[in-house]
């Protein structure tokens, strides 16, 4: 069933065209990651489609039993206001119902309880998520829904989407959660909509082939032009040759070469040229961390070497940036000390840098600031368009840009410098896929020392050879790369989860039968098609783990299938319920 279709769709802001006759179709059940350029207009269609913004032509058409949900990015919260007060008031639903909602983002205790305000912003997103599937809408529409998501977090967010029954519309740059929770991939280029019936990764893997595949075409074509030309100029002239001169231009004629579209200029990030060194870089003893009416973290004592890129993990508000602040200087220490090797040069990117930069100065003046001493202004320009500040670009007010423009100016300031560590704080914030994609190679191939933090976990596997852990007022070295670091986050969930469920599991099925008692019948039989496919998908990945299962003899991998395939089959056998539930609904309806 389509729920919604854009038709010949045409939308400008002045010169810049963001939709071009562009079409798309969102159907019933399949999620749906939205890609493209950062500026390319994404968020625009998204108020498009939520009839927030208008079409300078072509037509929005909407299925009569649309329910779209939207993750919204301001804060709906009222003063005072817990996350149980909201989640009634948001959604009308009663106490129980809201708390077993909110119980699939681990929403309990003084979480729920608690205010609301207090909370970090991870956690007020799963509050959002929860108030959002209290709505029961059968799109869900999120943009950038990662964005500043610990990982445990995100990790919850997918579970929630794998197990969601109906289509999404998801807006993100990053691939790794692309790839986990969408089927299908909307890419909009130049004003131009593309479906692809597949994931995010095979999506980039066809555009790349195909660009390949014409690159050789042409290659071949102009090829076959030369020749038919040179056989022209030589005989059309000649009495005898005239005839196969005339045949060989029509020839030439019927050529055509393929239109490949011009690359859009990509960020090139070049990382200061430092000597490698060796030995302690930082070094933290008894360091407790934290404010004067809050100590974070306490008994700190942990060593980074010259050399490694070390990731900052753990939950939102366990201490990650506190850390960083404080070994950076920006943050009296608690307790202990902290000591950085010998000829440490740091550069720090933080988002209290970039959101704080002199307004009324230029581009280039800001770069000239940042420049060594004897940087021609030849070099200070190529960095400059290297993060994509071109030609006149390079006079533009700081206050007039974006965010992501001013992240990438504090990056090309950190670039002019010579440091040899870099401490970064979600340098990935507000870039987009392909600017990460030049910092994250830039980074592996620095000879210095990196120190970040990063909700990205595609950069963060790329980068990162050692993992720092915040968590429950302590800060460790993970002894394991950071593969296994997301194992044991998803093996805690997928524990919690088993228990929840196994604790909830009569309550559940009873809650499935009071919701259908006010559904019509066309709703009724619209959640049965929606079970009926979740039950299809998961049989699917059901098969496919067993036959993973049957040709591994790695002990682990074989524990890790051997959950994946009980959580499966629990799901699975709560779907088949949920569709009998709704099939005596139905009859009893007619």
């Amino acid at each position: 069933m389509s729920l919604l279709q854009l038709k010949d769709a045409q939308k400008s802001y002045g010169d810049q065209v963001l939709l071009d006759a562009a079409e798309a179709t969102l159907v019933q059940d399949v999620k749906v990651g939205f890609v493209g350029r950062n500026g390319a207009g994404k968020s625009t269609l998204l108020r498009i489609l939520l009839g927030e913004e208008e079409l300078d032509s072509g037509e929005v058409v909407r299925h009569p039993h649309l329910r779209i949900g939207y993750l919204r990015q301001h804060d709906p919260f009222q003063p005072g206001e817990t996350a149980m007060d909201f989640l009634m008031r948001d959604s009308g639903q009663p106490d129980w119902k809201c708390g077993q909602v909110a119980a699939e983002f681990e929403l309990k205790g003084p979480t729920l309880e608690g205010p609301l305000k207090e909370l970090s912003g991870g956690w007020q997103t799963r509050v959002k998520l929860a108030a959002l599937l209290l709505h029961d809408p059968n799109l869900l529409m999120l943009d950038e829904p990662t964005n500043f998501l610990d990982l445990r977090t995100q990790i919850l967010l997918e579970h929630f989407l794998k197990n969601f029954r109906r289509a999404c519309l998801i807006v993100s740059h990053d691939r790794t959660f692309l790839k986990k929770t969408c089927e299908h991939t909307l890419d909009l280029t130049r004003g131009k909509l593309t479906m692809y019936p597949g994931p995010i990764d095979a999506y980039l893997n066809v555009v790349e082939e195909q660009k390949e595949r014409d690159e050789r075409t042409n290659a071949t074509v102009l090829a076959k032009q030369k020749q038919l030309q040179r056989f022209i100029d030589k005989n059309r002239a000649n009495a005898n040759t005239a005839s196969q001169a005339r045949s060989k231009a029509r020839q030439l004629e019927r050529l055509k070469l393929e239109e490949i579209p011009d690359e859009e200029p990509t960020a090139f990030v070049r990382a200061p040229v430092v000597e490698p060194r060796r030995g302690p870089c930082l070094r933290c003893e008894d360091l407790a961390i934290g404010y004067p009416d809050n100590t974070v973290a306490s008994g700190i004592t942990l060593e980074i070497e010259h050399g490694e890129r070390a990731v900052i993990v753990g939950d939102n508000g366990q201490g990650k940036t506190t850390f960083l602040r404080t070994v950076v200087e920006s943050l009296e220490p608690r307790g202990g000390r902290f000591k950085w090797g010998y000829h440490c040069d740091r550069g720090v990117y933080a988002q209290h840098v970039y959101t704080t930069l002199p307004k009324d100065w230029s581009i280039r003046d800001y770069l000239e600031s940042h420049a060594l001493p004897g940087t021609s202004p030849e070099q200070i320009l190529a960095i400059a368009g290297s993060m994509l500040f071109r030609g006149q670009a390079v006079e533009k007010k700081i206050g007039v840009l974006s965010g992501g423009e001013r992240a990438r100016l504090c990056m090309a300031g950190l670039l002019l410098g010579e440091h040899n560590v870099l401490v970064l704080d979600e340098p990935g914030n507000h870039l987009d896929v392909d600017t990460i994609e030049a910092l994250a190679t830039a980074l592996c191939n620095y000879k210095g020392t990196v120190i970040f933090t990063s909700h990205d976990r595609h950069f963060m596997k790329r980068v990162a050879t050692c993992v720092v852990e915040v968590r429950d007022g302590r800060v460790r070295n993970y002894e394991a790369d950071y593969d296994a670091y997301v194992y044991s986050v998803n093996k805690e969930i997928d524990e919690g989860e088993r228990e929840r469920h196994a604790k909830a599991g009569p309550r559940r099925g009873a809650t499935a039968a009071n919701d259908t008692e006010s559904l019509d019948e066309s709703a009724l039989r619209e959640r049965m098609a929606a079970a009926e496919a979740d039950i299809a998908r998961l049989e699917a990945e059901q098969n496919a783990l067993n036959e993973k299962l049957g040709s591994t003899t790695d002990m682990d991998e074989i524990q890790r299938l051997v959950d994946e395939v009980e959580r499966i089959s629990t799901a699975l056998a709560e779907a088949e319920e949920h569709w009998l539930k709704l099939q005596d609904a139905v009859e009893s309806d007619t």
